[in-house]
């Protein structure tokens, strides 16, 4: 089965290098506009998975991840259609240089061909590495989770429907509909045809596949993301960005996992954070020693809750003396992901930038920010935490490498 999958990807690939824009921008239109006319088909496909994530008692978090609506279809359909309006790279020359002996050298971007994703419980995925990758002349080989099955099925067959009205080939999405761990590991060697692996879920999968595959990997992270509240920080700002990063949507890799303190403020703001926070918003702080002798209330930290990435309404606290130490256990526990500091001071916001080693840094902004959309780039792949090929969302360009 792996083996067909694939040599029908590869051939796919090989029609989509080859593909005119405004030819793969009708694709995508013409699949968002049918994602949202067969809406109920999809989500009474979504029913079903949902309704069996209850039946096995999956957290609510994480029902709310793989729930669909028809506002979170049209978010999907939106996605292609933004993706369609953005600019194509593929084909475009970054530099031409005539060399001493006579040759003309010239770097151009063009499809990496056969993309791999093996994600978790988010249907939305389907939808953006079909319309990220088709973009980039790029075929998809998908495999989700078996929890959201029936919905990711449901979203290919509509897609390659659209294909197919286009006159396009169908596999340029396929779904692996195996989703056993013995199938996912044959994928993840499966060199022959998948160019490149991208890995979408949390800590397990992710060290499964880089340990597993013999596929070259581009690592979408965890996300332990901080927020820093700074001696300078105007405290109403940073009550309403810590809100935002934990509370908007728990069940996020960019949502604020842990939380530090300067000691100078604690006192003052801690109170404040209470009553936004656990009574409001009934998140348990899980917070050290000190923090716990202001707020009787919060939970007494161990270790573990350091590097913890929670993905429910929990939140760990821990209270610092000086910016430097804040820093230090940000690069120490952290992901790589997403970090931000609310101060006032401009050379703390600047240390904070130039020494936090992450992804995407922020000064009095939300870590929910890091998000393909909110950078401009339309859909993402994912959020790599590495250094090597992409960083940070990933957007059309992640997808593409180049030949001289």
């Amino acid at each position: 089965m792996l083996e067909q999958l694939g040599k029908q990807a590869k051939e796919a690939s090989i029609i989509l290098g080859k593909a005119g824009i405004e030819d793969k921008n009708e694709v995508l239109r013409e699949a968002a506009k049918c994602l949202v006319q067969n809406q109920e088909y999809i989500l009474s496909e979504n029913y079903k998975d949902v309704e069996n994530a209850k039946s096995n008692d999956m957290s609510e978090a994480l029902i709310d991840r793989l729930s669909l609506n028809p506002d979170r279809i049209e978010a999907m359909a939106e996605g292609l259609r933004q993706v369609a309006e953005l600019h194509d790279p593929i084909g475009s020359v970054e530099h031409m240089q005539k060399t001493p002996n006579g040759l003309l050298i010239g770097k151009k971007t063009v499809p990496l061909g056969v993309v791999g994703i093996i994600y978790e419980s988010r249907p939305n995925v389907t939808a953006d590495a079909f319309a990220l990758c088709f973009k980039t002349g790029n075929a998809c080989l998908l495999r989700g989770g078996s929890d959201a099955i029936n919905s990711n099925l449901a979203i290919t067959n509509v897609i390659q429907s659209a294909l197919e009205s286009c006159n396009m080939p169908k596999y340029s999405i396929q779904l692996l509909t195996d989703t056993s761990r013995e199938t996912a590991t044959k994928m993840m060697q499966l060199n022959e045809y998948l160019d490149v692996l991208i890995p979408r879920g949390g800590a397990g999968l992710i060290q499964s596949v880089v340990k597993n595959s013999t596929v070259p990997v581009i690592e979408t992270g965890t996300g332990n993301c901080h927020v820093y509240v700074d001696e300078f920080a105007q405290k109403d700002m940073a009550v309403n960005i810590i809100i935002n990063a934990k509370t908007q949507r728990v069940s996020v890799c960019n949502a604020c996992e842990s939380l530090i303190v300067h000691h100078v403020i604690a006192k003052d703001f801690l109170p404040l954070l209470k009553q936004r926070l656990m009574e409001e918003k009934q998140v348990e702080v899980r917070a050290d020693e000190y923090a716990c002798e202001i707020i009787p209330e919060f939970t007494r930290a161990n270790e573990s809750d350091w590097g913890t990435e929670y993905l429910d309404y929990i939140l760990s606290l821990r209270i610092v003396d000086n910016l430097d130490q804040a820093i230090a256990h940000i690069n120490r526990y952290n992901t790589g992901h997403s970090e931000a500091i609310i101060t006032k001071d401009y050379e703390n916001a600047q240390k904070f930038l130039n020494e936090v080693d992450a992804a995407a840094v922020y000064v009095n902004a939300s870590t929910r920010f890091t998000d393909g959309n909110e950078f401009g780039f339309g859909a993402e792949i994912g959020i790599s935490t590495q250094k090597l090929h992409a960083r940070g969302p990933m957007g059309l360009e992640a997808l593409t490498t180049t030949k001289y």
